[in-house]
């Protein structure tokens, strides 16, 4: 008779795996790691996650929940002024650069490693960058800019710069939180100017 797996299993290995995939690069990680150090069989992780796309594609899903709870609070805390919250949108990119274990955007990072190709986790990836991309373009729509493509532009470069700055600035020398804090500076003269 066959055993019951844990109710906490799944989690567990989606733990491990978003763990290794964020620190190390999908590609680097084979199954076989994520089962022994989930302390689980092969089996039970099939049974879970049918293909390593399948682990992947959970892993950046819980990555977007985190990411865009954080996003919706920050929009709901800068209030009802859009200009406001494209900033606090820009400083929330610029918290999870401070972090210590921050390693660059999950899904860039996906679609940096998986140029050109077309899998479920591709297209997970790289529907989040878009929907963030669209709540920018909402966001300046709402700004009343005279061009908003190009006010959109501007923000987007500086988040994607946040982001990419990241790989290879040093957090501990202050060299990351000089560049939020200039980033942040930037976004709000951006919206500042597009208001002019």
């Amino acid at each position: 008779m066959p055993r019951t797996p844990d109710p906490g299993t799944r989690e567990r290995i989606l733990d491990v795996a978003s763990r290794l995939f964020y620190t190390h690069g999908v590609r680097a990680i084979g199954t076989q790691q994520v089962v022994a150090e989930a302390g689980t069989g092969k089996n039970l992780l099939y049974q879970h996650f049918p293909t390593k796309d399948d682990l992947v594609a959970a892993y950046l899903a819980r990555a977007r929940e985190r990411v865009e709870r954080a996003a919706d609070a920050a929009v709901a805390a800068a209030g009802d002024d859009p200009g406001d919250q494209l900033v606090a949108l820009v400083a929330e990119v610029g918290a999870q650069v401070r972090r210590r274990d921050f390693r660059g955007c999950a899904f860039r990072n996906l679609l940096a490693e998986f140029p050109g190709e077309e899998s479920a986790p591709v297209a997970v990836a790289r529907a989040m960058v878009q929907h963030s991309r669209g709540r920018v373009d909402e966001l300046v729509a709402r700004l009343g800019a005279a061009d908003p493509r190009e006010v959109a532009e501007r923000l987007w470069l500086v988040v994607d710069g946040l982001y990419v700055q990241a790989a290879y600035r040093d957090r501990l020398d202050g060299a990351r939180d000089a560049a939020v804090d200039t980033a942040v500076g930037l976004a709000r003269r951006i919206v500042d100017d597009a208001r002019r």
